[in-house]
């Protein structure tokens, strides 16, 4: 019997990537609030797991700025200022517009079925409300886009860049349900990129990370 028509399986997250990958959302987007202590056993509880891939994954959130320990008590969630979030943004701003450009000539058209399913996910989990799986299903977009640079370092830095935003104003653009509308120029940006419209891209994505410090932002009390 042949085996050359078998392809490999699609790697699985490991269980301390999807805890990870979780726990790093739920910051993002506040629910995780800056500077409260969360020890590994009660979010264990929370997840049903033991408590070791819980300490696994925070000691990935520490190496990303994410939480600092707090002995004998947890890990804290760190506090991001106005300042470092304008600085994020600036960064952002110089970098993923003009790359997400740079790559409009590269996408083969047979992959525009698959980025359109991922901005499927994006609107469908803003549809759900479902915060965590949107910062998820957003990251993983944005992260294939760049990918088709080839830079590898270009792709680190954005996801770092990325996973030290905040988007407290998330909550309230799911509470006026309003997100969905916001999520929806995911789709818009794949139909500029089937045009091979390098301009409007750029443009696009320049509006779309404006949004960090605007709709996306904490709300104004």
């Amino acid at each position: 019997m042949s085996l050359s028509s078998l392809s490999p399986l699609p790697k699985q997250p490991s269980l301390r990537e999807t805890i990870t990958n979780t726990l790093r959302a739920a910051i993002v987007t506040g629910e995780m609030a800056p500077n409260e202590v969360y020890s590994a056993p009660a979010l264990s509880k929370r997840f049903g797991v033991s408590a070791t891939p819980v300490r696994e994954a925070m000691l990935d959130l520490i190496s990303e700025g994410l939480v600092a320990p707090e002995p004998n008590k947890g890990f804290r969630v760190t506090a991001i200022s106005d300042d470092d979030l304008d600085d994020l943004t600036s960064l952002r701003l110089l970098i993923e517009p003009r790359a997400t450009r740079s790559v409009v000539n590269l996408i083969p058209t047979e992959d525009l079925p698959m980025l359109r399913g991922l901005a499927d996910r994006i609107i469908e989990s803003s549809q759900h409300s479902d915060l965590t799986e949107y910062v998820q299903a957003d990251t993983k977009f944005h992260l294939t886009l760049m990918g088709y640079t080839g830079n590898q370092r270009l792709v680190a830095l954005v996801s770092s860049l990325r996973s030290q935003t905040r988007l407290f104003g998330l909550t309230t653009l799911v509470q006026k349900g309003l997100l969905p509308a916001s999520a929806a120029e995911h789709h818009e940006l794949i139909e500029l990129i089937e045009q091979r419209d390098e301009d409007a891209v750029e443009e696009l994505m320049a509006r779309h990370i404006g949004h960090v410090r605007g709709i996306w932002a904490a709300p104004t009390p």
